[in-house]
């Protein structure tokens, strides 16, 4: 006998437990989401700050270091 196609029709309701744990799955999933996109933005963002500082500041020749002076010995 050939078994009938999986309609969904009539899967087992989720218990009273298991709906707050799906719904609690999903928020912090939710959750790690947002957070993840916002740290990715702010990383974004200071990268580019910093290209912009490195690069104004290397069209400025760098200074050479002072020489030191030489003591005359007695």
């Amino acid at each position: 006998m050939k078994s009938l196609p999986d309609t969904g029709l009539f899967k087992p309701a989720p218990s009273r437990t298991e709906a707050k744990t799906d719904m609690t799955t999903r928020v912090a999933r939710q959750i790690l989401d947002l957070e993840a996109t916002a740290r990715a933005a702010k990383t974004e963002r200071l990268r580019a700050a910093r290209l912009a500082q490195e690069s104004s500041t290397a069209v400025a020749a760098p200074k050479k270091p002072a020489r030191k002076r030489q003591t005359a010995k007695s």
